[in-house]
């Protein structure tokens, strides 16, 4: 799951989400750095990372890109299902992405004081280029897609990506569509025990 989706699956707690948002840009014990409910969005990220990496359908999605993407597969099946997550919103969420995104981006610039440097950059370009909102269009996802090829320490073709998801679209939203259905289940049940 992508930027997206963690926020999503934290529910309505604001600080959770925040904690979910950046939990891939805090290495180790550095949780340790921020208040509690932050570093319980940074567990809760994890738990659906690995919950995410071992779901059939995620799988399924992966193994279809891997002869051409290999490691970055992942990756790439990650920003598919938050292209799937925005571009059918309306079937998860009572408000409008638009809203929702704008509502977020508020709290989120509340909290970027507890934020280190390097995490407050990462949001504000989130913030700047409403990502969220990106997500939906296949064309702009290419354009976000692009900038991050430019960051890979290897040829990852990140950008050409989009060809196999319109050329598989129903097949990678079916597994989307069946994998949502699980993950908001797992994430419910894991707040709880956080």
């Amino acid at each position: 799951m992508n930027f997206l989706a963690h926020v999503y699956l934290s529910g309505n707690n604001a600080p959770l989400a925040v904690g979910n948002l950046i939990a891939d840009r805090v290495k180790g014990n550095d949780y340790n750095d921020f208040s509690p409910m932050i570093q319980k969005g940074i567990f809760l990220h994890r738990k659906i990372d690995y919950f995410t990496d071992h779901h059939s359908d995620f799988k399924a999605c992966v193994t279809l890109l891997f002869p051409i993407y290999r490691h970055y597969s992942r990756v790439i099946v990650d920003m598919y299902f938050d292209h799937f997550l925005a571009a059918n919103w309306n079937r998860y969420h009572p408000q409008s992405l638009s809203e929702f995104s704008s509502q977020f981006y508020i709290k989120l610039k509340e909290y970027s004081q507890e934020l280190p440097e390097n995490i407050q950059k990462f949001t504000a370009a989130l913030v700047r280029y409403n990502w969220f909102e990106a997500y939906a269009s296949i064309t702009d996802l290419q354009l976000i897609l692009l900038q991050m090829e430019k960051r890979t320490k290897f040829p990852s073709y990140l950008g050409a990506s989009t060809d196999q998801l319109k050329e598989n679209y129903t097949y990678f939203h079916c597994h989307f569509t069946s994998f949502m259905e699980e993950v908001i289940l797992y994430s419910k049940t894991e707040i709880q025990t956080l």
